[in-house]
């Protein structure tokens, strides 16, 4: 069983950077692949970015490529999300996952484990 809570979020304007952290406890995070998801109201929730359980893999939705950058520190059960050059389109509520295999996943039903999420908006 893995719990997860991230915070980070806020208000920035468009161009600025954000770094939003996801705190893991039990004693197996280091052996999951954790994820980055959002949300925007009315909207899916879409898949952002992933990270295999060392960090040596990472993979990114095509509009993040390039400016977005997922990390993980095992030792302090944490997984961040760099956010640079951010866009009035990045607004959304952000949500951290946690899939106990060791696949690359892309899918909401890849994952088992959810924070409640973390709100960023991005003013043009």
């Amino acid at each position: 069983q893995v719990q997860l809570v991230e915070s980070g979020g806020g208000l920035v304007q468009a161009g600025g950077s954000l770094r939003l952290s996801c705190a893991a406890s039990g004693r197996s995070f280091s052996s999951h692949t954790m994820g980055w998801f959002r949300q925007s109201p009315g909207k899916e929730r879409e898949f952002v970015a992933g990270i295999s359980w060392s960090g040596a893999s990472t993979w990114y939705v095509d509009s993040v490529k390039g400016r977005f950058t997922i990390s993980r520190d095992n030792a302090k059960n944490t997984v961040y999300l760099q956010m640079n050059s951010l866009k009035p389109e990045d607004t959304a509520a952000y949500y951290c996952a946690a899939d106990r295999t060791l696949r690359a996943g892309y899918s909401i039903r890849d994952y088992q484990y959810w924070g409640q999420g973390t709100q960023v908006t991005v003013s043009s």
